[in-house]
Order: C-alpha cells, then structure tokens, then sequence
C-alpha cells in the first residue's frame, strides 16, 4: 500500500506528526511539503520536534496571494501525481491553501482523498479556511471528523464521502508531548517566566482577517495596552511573521513594543509553544487550533473572531468569542473565567485513538 500526506503549514505538521508512524506500520508514506510555510520556526522545527521524517518533496511555493499560492501548488503536485505514483490514497489535513490544492490535485489525478479534521464549519465564507474546508470535503472519499458537530455538519452537506467520526488528532498528540517532551523545554527560563507561572497571558495573532486590516490590529493592540500598561498584566505574545510584518507596514509595531508589559517573541516550536500555554493563566487567540489545545489542557480561551468552528468549546464554556472589539477583549481577559470549571474532562475530541481508528478505516477499505 502506498499513501502520500500533503502538507503545508504549522497546523498540518501537527496533525502529520501524530498520525505519521501509525501510517508507517501498514504503508509507504511519502510526505509532500508544499512550502506554503518556509520559516524554521513555522515548518522545518515541527519535523525535528515531531519526529517526522524529512519530507520526500518539498514544492518552495513560499507565500504570496491565495489564488497564485493554490495554482502554485497545483502545477508543483501534479507532476508527482503522475503516472510514475500510484497512490492508493492522500491524505490532506484541516483547511489551509495546501489542504484545498492537494484534496484538488490528487482527485484530479483518479487517487482516493482522505480528509483529517473534516467537516468544520464556522458559516462564515469570508474565511479563506471555511471554502478551503468545504471544497476539500467534497472533494474527498473519506471524511474523518473530530467531533459529532463535524459529522452533522457533513450528514447536511449530503457529501458523497463516506463519513467517520474518528476524534482528534490533538487529543493524541498534545497529552503526549505535554507528558513526556514539555518537561525538556527551557522555554520559561528563557524567557525569563518562571516566577510568574499561572498569570501571565499567552497571545497570538495571526488570521488574516485580523492582520490585513488597521482597525482590527488597532484594537487589539489598544486592549494590550490597557491590559499591560494600566493592569500590569504580563503578556507573552509569539509573534507570527505576517502578524510582524502587517505591524511594521502600517506604523503599529513600535507601539506595540512600547506595551511595558508585553515581550513580543518569534515563533517558538510546538513542545516550547505546549510548555508556554500550561503555565498560562490565559490564552487569546484568533487560531482555531488553539481554542483546541487550550480546552485539552484546562486553559480559558479568549477568542479574538465573531465565530469560531470549534463550537464544542464554547458550548462547554471553556471559550469565549469578542471579536476584535476593544472593550470585550480587556472585560474576558480581565474578568470572563470558564462558568464550569471542570471543562475539561467531557472527551469531546475523542479518547486519543484517533490515529488507530484511521488506520483501521484505510487498512480495511484500501486492501478491497
């Protein structure tokens, strides 16, 4: 058997990472890197950190527009995909540019597609992860789904995949390097954090709805200054290199810097970034993947978006949605705490056997 995985970005890395090996005890995988992220700290770190094999190709589409990123892509992967690779399937992950352009290319190409982290939605089509999704869910033949919402999601859609709820990939991964590879990081000291573990806030930054727009980034920084400046919070803030380069563009990152209380810092690996967020007293974000790990690991979610696709969250009350808006992110930062405080021991993601499950789902299905 022969299976290939199209990846891309930090949020693919990890889900390849927990799944990689388990795929590796019934079938050649070969691993496909689009280049879609190229900083160390965004790409090449999550393979060593990880354990994932070096990638058998990598495309070096590097950044630029949607559209030119996915037809770079494209005319990248479809000499692979070609009659010189026979694959018995492709397997693309969660909803980024590579996601959309591999489900695209290998259906193209006659392989079977199998999509991890299937049927997500946060109804909201301004989001380029939202088309990027529902063009790959129905473009695939097999639908992993993290959770019952994602399934219900798929069952409205009538895709003509066949539909599995699996749980996440997540769940197996972060227990996983938060027992036995957070305990190596020297994150903390580093940073100069450790006597200040449960109070200070963890943020990130990086959609792009919120850094290509001056309004949207205004107010956040102007709730970093209130937060930092007038209440002395501390604020740990890994900064994303659009995030960094969007600031500079528009004038703002000298003011952010300016906050007294927040240490902006560059991206840091996966085992430093788990070690960061279970000492944190909060995190806010506008990631989707970390509204996940935060609720995994008992940490109170402040969610810079109107929506969010990891609904399961908020209905738990673990997470709490304030936009960009000024005044709701101090009041959730400042005052929001989880109404049940118990959150996290509901296994909505699943039980940690997802990887199992999707092996035993292609190993039977495959051999046919």
């Amino acid at each position: 058997m022969k299976l290939a995985s199209v990846v891309g970005a930090r949020p693919n890395f990890v889900k390849l990472g927990a799944v990689d090996s388990t795929i590796r005890s019934f079938s050649e995988h070969i691993i496909i890197h689009t280049g879609q992220h190229y900083d160390y700290r965004l790409s090449e770190i999550f393979f060593k950190e990880l354990d994932i094999p070096k990638p058998d190709f990598n495309l070096e589409v590097g950044s630029g527009p949607p559209g030119v990123q996915i037809g770079n892509i494209l005319k990248k992967l479809q000499p692979i995909f070609s009659k010189d690779n026979k694959f018995d399937a492709v397997l693309v992950y969660g909803d980024t540019n590579s996601t959309f352009a591999g489900a695209l290319c290998a259906a193209k190409s006659g392989f079977m597609v199998a999509h991890i982290e299937a049927g997500l939605r946060s109804f909201d089509r301004r989001m380029p992860e939202e088309t990027n999704r529902i063009l790959a869910d129905h473009l695939s033949d097999y639908l992993f789904c993290p959770t019952m919402a994602a399934l219900n999601n798929l069952r409205r859609e009538h895709v003509s995949g066949r539909i599995v709820r699996t749980g996440d990939l997540s769940v197996d991964i972060v227990r996983n390097v938060a027992k036995k590879l957070v305990p190596s990081s020297t994150i903390l000291d580093s940073l100069e954090l450790n006597d200040l573990k449960g109070q200070y806030v963890l943020m990130t930054v990086h959609r792009a709805e919120n850094t290509s727009s001056l309004e949207s980034m205004e107010s956040i920084i102007h709730a970093c200054e209130i937060l930092s400046n007038r209440e002395g919070l501390k604020i740990v803030f890994p900064i994303h290199p659009r995030t960094s380069n969007f600031l500079k563009r528009v004038k703002l990152f000298a003011r952010l810097r300016q906050c007294k209380n927040v240490k902006i810092v560059k991206p840091v690996g996966y085992i430093d970034f788990i070690a960061l967020l279970l000492q944190s007293k909060k995190v806010v974000t506008d990631s989707g993947g970390l509204q996940k790990e935060a609720y995994l690991l008992g940490i109170p979610c402040v969610t810079l978006r109107e929506n969010t696709e990891w609904v399961e969250t908020i209905q738990a009350g673990a997470n709490i949605l304030t936009g960009t808006r000024t005044s709701l992110i101090v009041k959730a930062v400042s005052e929001w705490m989880p109404r049940r405080p118990t959150f996290n021991r509901k296994a909505i993601f699943g039980k940690g056997d997802t990887a199992d499950m999707i092996k035993s789902i292609l190993t039977k299905e495959l051999s046919r």
